[in-house]
């Protein structure tokens, strides 16, 4: 199992992102997914979750509103849209699995077993 992250980069508040999460040794289809991050000093936190079934996403309430995310089960990658983007959101983004079937808001409230890189965003204000 892999999980390669990457399109972060450097921007100003206000601007958009969009990340990329790359998946090989399963289908990202078939398990719930989700995106983390970990900023300088803090803990990591669930930001994003995509059910297995597609009936359910959740959002952290600080990113509710200006970030998506997204499963190209074709190209076997999940993305996460980030708008708006603040400098809080500063940090290194993550994308992980627990390759089972947990609700999005279990996911985003856990700690997966499958993690990528991560991939690092500068928001500068």
């Amino acid at each position: 199992v892999q999980l390669q992250a990457s399109g972060g980069g450097s921007v100003q508040a206000g601007e958009s992102l969009t990340l990329s999460c790359a998946a090989s040794g399963f289908n990202v289809g078939d398990y719930s997914i989700g995106w983390f991050r970990q900023a300088p000093g803090n803990e990591r936190e669930g930001v994003a979750v995509i059910s297995d079934s597609e009936r359910s996403t959740y959002y952290a309430d600080s990113v509710k509103d200006r970030f998506t995310i997204s499963r190209d089960k074709a190209r076997n990658t999940v993305y996460l849209q980030m708008d708006n983007l603040r400098p809080e959101d500063t940090g290194v983004y993550y994308c992980a699995t627990d390759l089972g079937h947990s609700s999005s808001y279990a996911l985003c409230h856990s700690r997966p077993n499958e993690w990528g890189q991560g991939t690092l965003v500068t928001v500068s204000s």
